[in-house]
């Protein structure tokens, strides 16, 4: 079997349309379409079967696409062994950010990875953690942030760097009643107003682990997610807010660590299973760890 039309039935099985898999792999629709027909004729068994106007995997489909995952693997260590014979990793990464990370670490990864010969290419993109995944269709990395009780496993076909782990802290007014307190009970915040951010992302799990835990359910009466507009809703008085530690403020603004509870944020590094040993994305893997440690001030005690 052909191992692009192999890796064509992987992209469908990633992305879920022939349209897709073509804007992906820079083909027409109609040249997918024929080459994942003639997969199905060199398999001798039907791979795809119609659901409305797409096409979805059938049980065999499914099983080539795991054999499919195993060969590019394999191709991939190949070439990861014929690039060891480099002295210096060479080359392009292409890294996704969630848009507080990337304010983080990009520049940094951008100029640290540079005199190594690897050209970093980086994306902010305000996604859930849970579509990294998908993202790694397009991107050699792809750096998340979930909160730390979320311990679902990314799954065989990915393997997973842990970056740093950041406590949050509640972001208050100067002239907020407990501005002036040095630690936070939650049962000191159960009427205050908070301004979130939209379903799905890391601080809005966040608010269900305190639901989940306290049995008592923020009042979020607004939604952001760009940190900077969040800290002018909370300059006006609008609602406080959950901020990780490390987040660069723009407003004069106090930051309260909740002494009764933990709250934090995982950020990871995530990759397709064995591309790790690329040494190109070996190198940005390792100088993401660097940089994090930097700005945890090479501290993570909490």
């Amino acid at each position: 079997m052909d191992v692009l039309r192999l890796r064509m039935l992987r992209e469908l099985a990633d992305h879920g349309t022939v349209a897709a898999v073509a804007d992906v792999l820079c083909l027409t629709p109609s040249a997918v379409s024929q080459q994942l027909k003639t997969l199905q004729r060199e398999a001798g068994v039907a791979l795809l079967e119609p659901a409305g106007r797409r096409v979805r995997l059938t049980d065999a489909g499914r099983v080539l696409v795991g054999h499919a995952e195993r060969v590019i693997a394999a191709l991939d260590r190949a070439q990861a062994e014929m690039d060891s014979y480099r002295t210096t990793a060479r080359g392009q990464v292409t890294v996704s950010f969630f848009p507080s990370g990337a304010a983080m670490l990009l520049a940094p990864l951008i100029v640290t990875s540079r005199p190594h010969g690897v050209e970093v290419i980086g994306r902010d993109i305000d996604v859930p953690a849970a579509r990294a995944p998908q993202q790694l269709a397009d991107f050699d990395v792809v750096v998340v942030h979930r909160d730390e009780r979320d311990t679902v496993p990314w799954g065989p076909r990915f393997s997973s760097t842990v970056l740093l782990r950041e406590p949050l802290d509640v972001l208050l007014p100067t002239n907020h009643p407990l501005a002036d307190h040095a630690h936070i009970e939650l049962c000191e915040l159960t009427d205050q107003d908070w301004v979130g951010v939209e379903g799905g992302l890391m601080v809005d799990d966040v608010f269900k682990s305190i639901a989940t835990l306290t049995g008592v359910t923020p009042r979020i009466i607004q939604r952001v997610n760009d940190f900077r507009v969040l800290e002018e809703l909370v300059q006006a008085g609008i609602g406080i807010a959950l901020i990780p530690r490390y987040v660069r403020l723009a407003r004069d603004l106090v930051r309260r660590p909740i002494s009764d509870i933990r709250l934090a944020r995982r950020i990871e590094a995530v990759v397709r299973t064995g591309a790790e040993s690329r040494p190109a994305i070996a190198l940005v893997l390792a100088q993401l760890r660097a940089i994090a440690d930097l700005a945890a001030g090479q501290s993570v005690s909490e």
